[in-house]
């Protein structure tokens, strides 16, 4: 296994390497979701090819839409049959309260292109210029979508210099908005994997989304 730059390790399944390559997103195709979370990479236990659980892992990165509508839980993290990194991100994530119907407007899209195992500390030299221009046209699109990035997000969006619009993290506010006069929307959040401390701010700012969820009833009804 080759490790890169300041630690990220590419998964060694070649599988579901294959399979993010084909989709690099998951949930809800992303040109077409109204929530769009902006993370850093796709983290998985390292033995998730010998898993019991690896079948729906699969499942749903074929059919994110489907799988959740089916499963009823957004993510196969949350599964009893998975046990791995990734799981506190997902139950904070649940907490925001988003529904099966509401599968088609969600989308999980990161700055690396490729899944990983272990602890990441992403450099911009990590970051592959092909998947940054695929982003970026997401985010110039003129959709009105709402998008929600971490401030380790930003800052390595704003390290690549291919997102200079994008200003500085916004300190020790709930869920700021960071640019007002274009679509989509953005916004900084809490990363999700965070807790302790930061745990009151991340129930706020889950209410905070919801409101946002509450506030523009849509039918989930798209293809994909």
């Amino acid at each position: 296994m080759v490790i890169l730059q300041d630690g990220y390790k590419p998964h060694p399944n070649q599988e579901l390497t294959d399979l993010f390559r084909a989709k690099p997103y998951q949930g809800a195709p992303p040109k077409d979701a109204e929530f769009l979370f902006v993370g850093l990479d796709a983290n998985y236990h390292a033995d998730i090819g010998s898993s019991s659980a690896f079948s729906r892992v699969k499942e749903y990165h074929k059919d994110g839409v489907a799988f959740w509508r089916n499963l009823k839980v957004h993510h196969p993290f949350l599964l009893a049959d998975y046990n791995g990194s990734g799981q506190h991100y997902h139950r904070n994530f649940a907490r925001i309260g988003f529904k099966p119907d509401d599968a088609c407007r969600v989308s999980f899209v990161e700055l690396l292109h490729i899944p990983t195992v272990g602890v990441s500390r992403l450099v911009v030299e990590d970051l592959d210029s092909a998947h940054l221009d695929w982003l970026g046209s997401l985010m110039k699109c003129g959709a009105k979508r709402k998008v929600f990035l971490s401030d380790q997000v930003i800052r390595l969006m704003r390290a690549s210099k291919r997102f200079n619009w994008l200003p500085k993290p916004i300190a020790q506010k709930i869920l700021p908005q960071l640019h007002t006069d274009r679509e989509p929307t953005f916004y900084q959040h809490l990363h999700f994997a965070n807790w302790g401390q930061f745990r009151e701010r991340m129930t706020l700012e889950a209410e905070a989304i919801a409101r946002m969820l509450n506030d523009s009833p849509h039918s989930c009804a798209c293809n994909h």
